[in-house]
């Protein structure tokens, strides 16, 4: 009797003690559990996130030393443009200046470059500290028709530069490629396509050159001279010295800034006024109805209204991350 309640008194402690036992191996397996989340969330991120924009940004990174990438399916090319300085304008003119360019314009067709709607002076000298892409091209009618599911164009062609449209078409062209490419993984993290800014155009435009022109202008572009009244197919001229086509003529080309006077003196990585009384849109480099225009010559483009001569470039840039101090292109005299 004795020893039967010895075992029970034995099975009656081991059933106290067995619930004592259970909640550290469940509280275990919890653990392991939300480790086990936490693994597959960090790896989703990885391979979903973190992992693609790695490889873009090495892709870049890769294209930026063959100074040029593609949009493949859009035959679409961007050449990379490196940090540097320019003078950006033309100084004031005297009398006899004056006098000498009007002269000069008679003879030549060359425009005297302080004559122009809106002076492209005082002369300022402009450093570029941050590298970026431009388009070697301008951007065509059949690359708006696979981004925008439209044409607005006069002159249709798949290959003429795309035209009659506003600065906010440009913009929402820009925005539907960006996304498009991000969510393919082709482009790294805080990169956008955009328009260039001013600066950035006038300095592509002149190639580290110096004189009006970037070289041969009826070599270099389509004009009211040779053009026969009409845009033509791009890169149908020569390039410039950085390998982009129809910087000058064509069509003018819309940029991110609004119109308004130079500020003179030195500046760094300008972005323009924060707006324009005469709320215009700056354009450049001429078109095909145009003139010879110097490279320094600029215009503007009223909000709201399209022309036959006005199209646009891409330009992609990181934003707001800063670049080691540039080599000056030109040098001030």
């Amino acid at each position: 009797m004795r020893g039967v309640c010895n075992n029970l008194s034995q099975m009656a402690d081991n059933t106290t003690a067995q619930p004592t036992e259970q909640p550290p191996r469940r509280r275990a397996r919890r653990w392991w559990f939300a480790l086990g989340v936490a693994a597959l969330a960090l790896a989703g991120w990885w391979f979903g996130v973190e992992l693609p924009e790695r490889r873009a940004a090495a892709e870049l990174k890769r294209q930026q030393a063959e100074k040029s990438f593609r949009i493949a399916d859009l035959g679409l090319d961007m050449v990379w443009i490196p940090p540097g300085t320019f003078r950006m304008g033309t100084s004031a003119q005297s009398a006899p200046v004056r006098w000498f360019y009007d002269l000069r314009a008679k003879i030549t067709d060359r425009p005297n470059p302080d004559y122009q709607h809106t002076q492209d002076w005082p002369a300022t000298w402009v450093m570029l500290t941050r590298p970026f892409w431009l388009g070697r091209t301008e951007v065509t009618q059949a690359q708006w028709q696979a981004i925008m599911g439209d044409n607005p164009s006069y002159f249709k062609g798949e290959d003429l530069p795309v035209e009659n449209v506003l600065w906010e078409d440009a913009m929402e062209f820009c925005r539907k490629l960006t996304e498009r490419e991000r969510a393919v993984g082709h482009l790294p993290k805080g990169y956008a396509y955009t328009l260039p800014t001013e600066a950035q155009w006038e300095y592509t435009c002149r190639g580290g050159t110096i004189g009006d022109y970037a070289g041969d202008l009826d070599a270099l572009a389509w004009y009211n001279k040779n053009s026969g009244g009409m845009p033509h197919p791009v890169g149908t001229k020569q390039a410039n010295e950085w390998g982009l086509y129809d910087m000058e003529g064509n069509v003018w080309e819309l940029c991110t800034d609004w119109l308004d006077d130079y500020p003179g003196g030195d500046v760094t990585n300008p972005k323009g006024p924060s707006s324009s009384l005469s709320h215009s849109r700056v354009i450049r480099g001429g078109s095909w109805f145009n003139s010879a225009l110097e490279g320094a010559h600029r215009d503007g483009n009223t909000t709201g209204d399209r022309s036959t001569n006005i199209g646009f470039r891409l330009a992609l840039a990181p934003a707001a991350v800063a670049s080691p101090a540039p080599a000056a292109t030109t040098k001030k005299n």
